[in-house]
Formats: C-alpha cells, structure tokens, sequence
C-alpha cells in the first residue's frame, strides 16, 4: 500500500486484511470484513470444517489454502481503523460467534448481521451487503448515488 486505503476482504480475505492492518495501521483508514475467520481460532467457537467440501468441489485449489491457521487474537486489539463487520445468522463455515468474538477484539468493530445469510451472503444478499457497506463509508460525494436504504432483515448487536 502506497497510500491510505479501504479494506473489504471476505472469507479466507480477512486474514490477509487483517495481517495488512497490523502490518500498516498508518496506511488502513476503513476495513470491511464479512463472514472471515479473521485469525481467531473458529473451531473453538463451533465453526464447522469447510475444507473437505472445499476441496471436493475445487480439486485444483492449492492445498495451502486449508493449511492457513493463524491465531491473531491477541494483536487485534491494535487495529484502530473502523471495522464494520458483516455476518450471517445461517453461516457453519464462520458462525456468528466468530464475528462476535472480532467484535469483542477489534476496538472499533461493528458488528452487523443478515438475516439468513450464509457464507456466500455477498451473492445471495447482494443488496443488503452493499447497503451496509455504503453506510459504513458514509454518505456519498456530491453527483454520487445514494445508497440502498438498510434492509430491514438486517440487524445490530445492540438491537
């Protein structure tokens, strides 16, 4: 990164979001993070184990790809860059305690959750994902669409 940048980063993604973060906190102004592990430990918070699927139906995928197992936790707590965080109430593969847990670890985290999401939530609920995204970076420069009201299936922690 070269100048300050906006993060969105999905999945197996989060990990390398967060790694830049903490690698070039000066650099990270935004992070976006849906349905990742983030670098915590999933399996202790009842994440289900993605990769013999995984594989099946992509056997050309490097094998490294299930061998990533980093546990940041307890560095999370240094990425000030404000986070929203986009889980789903239906997802085995990252369940919404992990998205609970990086809101517990992240300092400036919010956690958002979509009603019926799974992990592939950013195609099967395109429009609520775009929506919180848009809110999160908030409102547009002049001459720029506004964005998609929230969806009502959408909902906080704090509600």
């Amino acid at each position: 990164m070269r100048e300050p940048t906006d993060l969105f980063a999905q999945s197996l993604g989060g990990v390398v979001a967060l790694r830049a973060a903490l690698a070039r906190p000066d650099m990270v102004r935004r992070l976006v993070l849906v349905a990742t592990s983030g670098g915590v430990p999933v399996q202790t918070v009842g994440a289900s184990d993605w990769r013999d699927d995984y594989y099946r139906m992509y056997p050309g995928a490097g094998r490294w790809i299930g061998e990533v197992d980093q546990d940041l936790s307890g560095e999370l707590r240094t990425v000030w860059a404000p986070t929203l965080l986009i889980w789903g109430d239906q997802d085995p593969i990252s369940p919404l305690a992990v998205g609970s847990l990086l809101e517990q670890l992240l300092p400036s985290a919010e956690l958002r959750i979509v009603s019926g999401g799974d992990h592939d939530m950013v195609q099967s609920h395109p429009q609520v994902v775009a929506g919180l995204i848009n809110a999160h970076f908030g409102p547009p420069q002049t001459g720029t669409p506004e964005p998609a009201p929230l969806n009502p299936l959408v909902h906080g922690t704090n509600d």
